[in-house]
């Protein structure tokens, strides 16, 4: 297991993807805890790319129900397509937002919020999670954040 990151200094978003990648697989070898493995992608991500918000919320009894994360405290509860996150859950596909005060029925769990992207994590064709990146500029997501992060969640046995 990884004790330590290597922080990318790079403004090159695939190199410091490329170069966390393998470092999370390092976090998540061997270890078979959902909510420790949750909990070490929120804090590499948000080591490395020094986001807002990065976490977690899981599908439990038909909401979205939060779980690992970094940053400031967040909604507890979000409800099939509610928000960003409740939207990608309901569409079951990556919603990458660059202005959330233009997205219709943002759920503002925090003002300093600008832009987020939300990826699901899915488990036999079925939306079981979804990991919601937030931060604190305006179009700070793309396609390339939606593609690696993407391949992030698919790393961990949900």
């Amino acid at each position: 297991m990884a004790e330590d990151l290597t922080i990318t200094a790079s403004t090159d978003k695939i190199e410091q993807y490329t170069t966390l990648i393998p470092q999370i697989e390092a976090l998540l070898y061997g270890e078979s805890d959902l909510v420790a493995n949750m909990a070490n992608v929120a804090a590499a991500l948000k080591e490395q790319f020094k986001w807002f918000w990065v976490g977690f919320y899981v599908v439990k009894e038909n909401e979205l129900v939060l779980g690992p994360f970094q940053g400031p405290v967040a909604c507890t509860r979000i409800g099939l397509g509610k928000g960003v996150c409740g939207a990608a859950w309901q569409q079951a596909k990556t919603l990458v937002v660059p202005d959330v005060d233009a997205f219709p029925g943002h759920i503002a769990c925090s003002s300093l919020s600008r832009s987020e992207i939300v990826v699901p994590v899915f488990k036999d064709n079925e939306v079981v999670a979804v990991l919601d990146v937030d931060s604190e500029l305006l179009d700070q997501f793309n396609e390339t954040d939606a593609q690696y992060l993407d391949q992030i969640v698919k790393l961990i046995n949900f």
